[in-house]
This record gives C-alpha cells, structure tokens and sequence, in this order.
C-alpha cells in the first residue's frame, strides 16, 4: 500500500476540536500549548470553548486547524512509533492545509507554520473590504466549464476559479457582484446548483494580491527545511521538496486555484492507493472517494479513530 497524508483547510473547524486529543495524549496537549505560546494567544481556550465566531475568524481557524492536524500526527508518532517519512508517499493539504502538510514533513517548525497561518490569516481577511467580495460553489461544473462562466460573469471585475475539489464541486471568488452574476451564468446553463458561501473574504483570486505580497515577506524571514516526503503543491499539483520552489509556490497559492482534485489524481498517478486525512472533519476523505472511488481514504481526528487506526 502507497499512502498519502493530507490536511483540511479553512471550514473544517468547529468549536471543540482537538480538545478530547489533549485530554487523552500529552503529545497532543504540547502541542497546542506550543502553538498558544509561539502565538501569545490562547488559541486552545478559544478552540475548545469558542465563541464559534471568534474561532470562524480568517486568523484564528488557520493556525487552530494546524494545530490539530499536527497534534494528530504527534500523537501518531509517540503512540505507535509511526513515522512519516517511513509510512507515507506524500503529503498535501488545501489551501491552508499545505501549511500543515510542511510542518508535519518537517519543513516548518510548529511555531512559524502557527505565526505564518496567524498573518495569512490577517492578510487575506484584510486583502479585501469586507462585503466587495464573494465565493459560490458550482455544483454538476468541471473545471474548464466553472472557468468559462467566471470569465462570461466578470465584465471587468474580478471572477476566478479558486477551489477544483472535485468531480462537479468547483468554487469561484471574486467581486460580489461578478460572483452573483457567475451563479445567474450557471442557472442559465442548467447546471445544478449554485449558491454563495459563508466565507468572509474572496480567497484565491486577484483580489487577494495584496495578502500575497504579505506572505512573501513574512515567508523569506522563515527558515524551510526540504520535507521528509514529497509535498504536493495546490498551485501546480505536482510533488515538490526544494524550499525555494515551496516558498515561491506558497505566496503563487493565495491567489492562484487549488487543485485538489488534480492533487489527489497526481498522487494516484504515482501509486497511492490510500488516503488518510489528519485533522478537523471528514472533508477530504469525503471528495477522495469523488474524485476516485478506488482509492482508500480514511479521517483521524479523535482518539478512538487513531487507536482504530493504528491497530490496523
């Protein structure tokens, strides 16, 4: 079996998450006290007893959706001496999970992937006026028909495709009022459903240059390690491990699409056969099996999935 590790990203969190992780394992419970230090915040406090608000926040979700996925993979290694490097082919996340996947294989400390995902976090949700930008979901679209209805709805402003998570769930971002237009698009072609989605900002389009320009920054004054295994980029859905590339790739990914659903064939190319998604929710699990329903896909984010798991 070729495995490939991956991580969620932003809309996974909800309040409590990781909490029965820190009381069953002390891995787990450093790890979230290492992340509310290098952040001098109590990010776990907020995690785990919310206000829900307070966690949705851009700056918040990212580096708490980190610190799950890698209080997962801690946990792994001290309970059953499960190294990445030896039991994994890959990893990836989206969009905000990239940051994981790189801690998690090495090339990130936990302190500057937490501080990184906290300015990303900042720079995206202030990227943009809050109202002047949108995401909508297309459902029953592929990629090349969700990019041609964003190219008809923009007329001079913004409209992109930001996420291709799957066969038929395709997300556009940009100016409200192209993005409305791009859901009018749709229902003119009959597709199936569009709708507009409780998102904060317009994440990975144009719009979101002036966060890239924060994260180019923030990303030279970081020291990155080549990871363990390969990571397999969002932006180009093609393995990666020199640190140079990466950093280019990471400021290119805030605005660029994420290219789940290539990532995940990309990877079956080379001979994964089973997906397993460390972290908040079942998201990733849930679009593997839509992408391609032969691969394997499994999620860990409790104690009883990781004892489950590692008794396997």
């Amino acid at each position: 079996m070729s495995r490939a590790i991956v991580f969620p990203g932003q809309g996974a969190q909800s309040v409590g998450m990781g909490r029965e992780l820190a009381l069953a394992f002390p891995a787990a419970r450093y790890v979230f006290q290492e992340v509310d230090e290098a952040l001098k915040q109590k990010l776990s406090k907020l995690m785990w007893e919310g206000p829900e608000g307070d966690l949705t926040l851009t700056e918040n979700a990212q580096p708490a959706l980190m610190a799950v996925s890698l209080a997962v993979v801690r946990v792994l290694d001290e309970q059953g001496n499960w190294k990445l490097a030896e039991k994994a082919s890959f990893v990836a996340g989206h969009s905000l999970g990239e940051y994981s996947a790189l801690a998690a294989a090495g090339s990130f400390s936990l302190g500057d992937a937490a501080r990184l995902l906290k300015t990303r976090g900042l720079a995206m949700q202030k990227a943009v006026p809050v109202g002047r930008g949108a995401m909508a979901a297309l459902l029953g679209v592929d990629i090349d028909q969700a990019r041609q209805i964003a190219a008809e709805a923009a007329q001079g402003e913004v409209c992109e495709a930001a996420n291709d998570n799957a066969p038929g769930q395709v997300v556009v971002s940009g100016d409200k009022a192209a993005v409305e237009r791009a859901i009018a698009v749709a229902a003119a072609k009959g597709f199936k459903r569009a709708m507009l989605l409780p998102v904060s900002a317009p994440f990975h389009c144009a719009l979101m240059q002036p966060a890239a320009e924060v994260m180019a920054e923030a990303l030279s004054r970081v020291a990155l390690r080549p990871p363990v295994v390969p990571v397999v980029a969002n932006v180009t859905a093609a393995p990666v491990t020199d640190p140079d590339e990466i950093r280019s790739l990471l400021v290119a990914q805030v605005t660029g699409t994420v290219r789940w659903r290539e990532c995940v064939l990309a990877m079956k190319e080379k001979g994964v056969d089973a997906l397993v998604e460390v972290g908040a929710g079942k998201v990733l699990a849930g679009l593997a099996k839509r992408i391609d329903k032969e691969i394997a896909a499994t999620s860990l984010h409790t104690p009883a999935d990781i004892e489950a798991f590692l008794k396997v």
